[in-house]
């Protein structure tokens, strides 16, 4: 087991997060890396979802036994917060230089959404409030340097970067749903089973959408953004004024 852990005011994984240094550990010296420990995490997840990326697999997957592997590991917490933040990586180079803030917001979200669709399996990581690893706060200065720099103080471009962030994450967990074959939303069957259900329960307007072919349905990513763009927006003329 380690030497030494996180404090216990710190959420797991959070020093060796930030810091390039193993941990001091008692015995032979380390035949791998933390860093090739979370590589191999990244690339199970990858080829099999996060569930694959257990201990007893990783260990697997390097040659050790699962004991070995907290020499490198505290725990599987602190695991999912390495590989979380590996794998969402660091931000596309040039973001941020679209030129004014909403076109940074724009690119900085669809960006978002590559990684997000590239590996889903960053979805399944419990959701624990804001960033607060290397690679995930390099996304969120990218924002703030935008959002600052149109005029909004530091507290309300933090506001509205966590939000641009969240509208990310929830537009990519609604089209990972959507491009489930099963999801009914998918369904002509369902839509032709719920028209009359709402038109004749006092649901006129749902009614509406669904003969023609609008519900259910989800709303395309660019209007969400476009609203998302037009608070940040009517906020910016709020602080002008």
């Amino acid at each position: 087991m380690p030497t030494q852990d996180d404090p216990p005011d710190l959420p797991p994984g959070l020093r060796p997060a930030w810091s390039a240094a193993p941990r001091p550990r008692r015995g032979p010296k380390p035949s791998h890396t933390v860093a090739q420990v979370v590589a191999a995490a990244v690339e199970l997840a990858d080829e099999e979802g996060l569930a694959a990326a257990s201990l007893p697999n990783i260990a697997a997957s390097l040659g050790l036994s699962t004991n070995a592997l907290y020499r490198y590991i505290g725990s599987k917490d602190e695991l999912v917060v390495l590989l979380a933040d590996t794998g969402f990586g660091p931000p596309p180079d040039g973001l941020g230089d679209e030129g004014g803030w909403p076109a940074t917001v724009r690119a900085w979200t669809h960006a978002a959404l590559e990684r997000y669709r590239l590996r889903p399996w960053l979805l399944d990581v419990p959701f624990r409030g804001g960033a607060v690893t290397p690679h995930r706060l390099r996304w969120t200065e990218l924002l703030l340097t935008a959002l600052h720099g149109a005029g909004l103080s530091d507290v309300d471009a933090l506001g509205c970067a966590q939000l641009v962030a969240d509208f990310a994450r929830a537009t990519a967990e609604r089209g990972r749903a959507l491009a489930d074959p099963g999801s009914p939303e998918r369904s002509a069957a369902l839509r032709t089973f719920l028209q009359p259900l709402l038109a004749e329960h006092g649901y006129p307007r749902l009614a509406a959408l669904a003969a023609g072919g609008q519900y259910p349905a989800a709303t395309t990513v660019e209007f969400g953004l476009d609203r998302v763009l037009d608070g940040i927006t009517g906020l910016l003329a709020a602080a002008r004024a």
